[in-house]
């Protein structure tokens, strides 16, 4: 059996299953990328170039169609060069390369993986008044879904995460969508217990309280400005605490820059605000094995997002045994249930968060079988041993659909 993945980037949400696939079921996979030709665990790289791409001409509303199909198009140049690339089953990330064009090439069946239906309202784009999106922005969001729309149509199946993201997708295509998690790695994301707390070269006392926050990008999608007011209040309260703050200074979703000018959403934050930054560790970006000591260690993690897809950190964080307080947005709902399996307080509610924060660091024992009921929730439902079989069953029920097709 041959498996046919499409992904701009390497190994991104396929990496876990196309493993699986060939050390223990012996399939052979090959993952189409911009990333450089080779073999990685038994996987072989095709490299791909965007085929043109929008520029500064192109209508700002149709920039996000015209770049997807200048991936698209890279895609299939770069495998109609690779003859001997024969699948029995594509799968491939919406939005990130997509597998449109492949049908000229392959009989096979195609399952798509969609990860976010964009909305004007009611959504990620209109949730924080404090910075409302230009009308352009508006009107863009309604071209952004051309080409999930497409594969929508085109696909035999699709898989979509959570069943939040799945009911973002229009009601005509949803049948055609399952969900399933991408899944969390045991072997890295677990409790580490008696962890030495020693953060950055400081070795932390008994009675000093650890806090985590992470984020791939300091930005008002993710609340970094709200998490920075929670923390003044925290500190005020609780003096002898500190902030590991872990990610890049930088933006990643959404249009900060038009706020802020040319500087970093972190540095615009703290220049509004008169913090202690004796009271924070910035470590950057840091690898899996060393983050979930730190996670294993904190006496709380927090996280906050707008209504927009949940990061991998907090199924990590709840993993890794961390009682978190959290936003109550509709995505975080969906793995935190308040007071079972971490506690939730309104996104703009800083008090209320804080207030939260500051019950659990004045006694976090009590408050440890939070963290305890994280750690079973995502051992029984979201780890890869449950979502691996899963998806080879769905690639397998695809293949015989088809096989089966008069």
């Amino acid at each position: 059996m041959h498996v046919l993945f499409v992904h701009q980037n390497f190994p991104a949400q396929f990496g876990h299953i196309a493993r699986y696939l060939v050390r223990e079921h012996g399939f052979q996979c090959t993952f189409v990328t911009n990333k450089p030709s080779g073999m990685v665990d038994g996987i072989r790289l095709i490299h791909y170039d965007p085929q043109g791409g929008a520029t500064e001409q192109t209508h700002y509303c149709t920039r996000t169609f015209e770049n997807a199909v200048a991936h698209t198009h890279g895609v299939y140049t770069a495998l109609q060069q690779a003859a001997d690339v024969r699948p029995d089953l594509i799968v491939g990330h919406s939005g990130f390369g997509s597998t449109l064009f492949l049908r000229e090439l392959y009989d096979c069946p195609v399952i798509n993986y969609f990860e976010y239906f964009y909305r004007a309202h009611d959504s990620d784009l209109d949730f924080r008044p404090n910075f409302p999106p230009e009308e352009l922005s508006v009107l863009r969001s309604y071209c952004r879904n051309a080409m999930l729309l497409l594969d929508l149509e085109n696909c035999d199946l699709g898989y979509t995460p959570t069943a939040w993201q799945h009911s973002l997708l229009p009601v005509e295509f949803r049948h055609k969508v399952e969900v399933i998690f991408d899944g969390v790695d045991p072997a890295v994301w677990h409790r580490h217990e008696g962890v030495p707390r020693q953060i950055a070269g400081r070795t932390l006392g008994p009675e000093t309280r650890l806090i985590t926050y992470v984020s791939r990008g300091f930005e008002s999608m993710r609340g970094f400005d709200i998490f920075m007011k929670m923390a003044r209040r925290i500190y005020e309260q609780v003096p002898d605490v500190l902030f590991v703050v872990v990610g890049a200074d930088r933006i990643a979703y959404g249009g900060d820059r038009r706020f802020i000018g040319q500087q970093s959403f972190r540095d615009h934050v703290l220049s509004a605000g008169d913090y202690d930054l004796s009271k924070f560790i910035f470590p950057g970006l840091l690898p899996p094995p060393q983050l979930a000591r730190l996670l294993s260690a904190g006496d709380l993690h927090i996280y906050l997002t707008v209504p927009f897809v949940l990061s991998w950190s907090l199924f990590d964080a709840l993993a890794c045994g961390a009682t978190v307080v959290a936003s109550d947005t509709a995505p975080v709902r969906e793995l935190i249930t308040h007071e079972k399996t971490g506690l939730l307080a309104d996104f703009f509610d800083v008090d209320r968060l804080a207030e939260l924060a500051v019950r659990v660091l004045r006694d976090p024992a009590a408050y440890r079988h939070l963290g305890q009921a994280g750690e079973k929730l995502i051992a029984g439902k979201y780890t890869l041993q449950q979502s691996l079989p899963k998806m080879l069953d769905l690639y397998r029920r695809t293949i015989s659909s088809q096989a089966e097709a008069p």
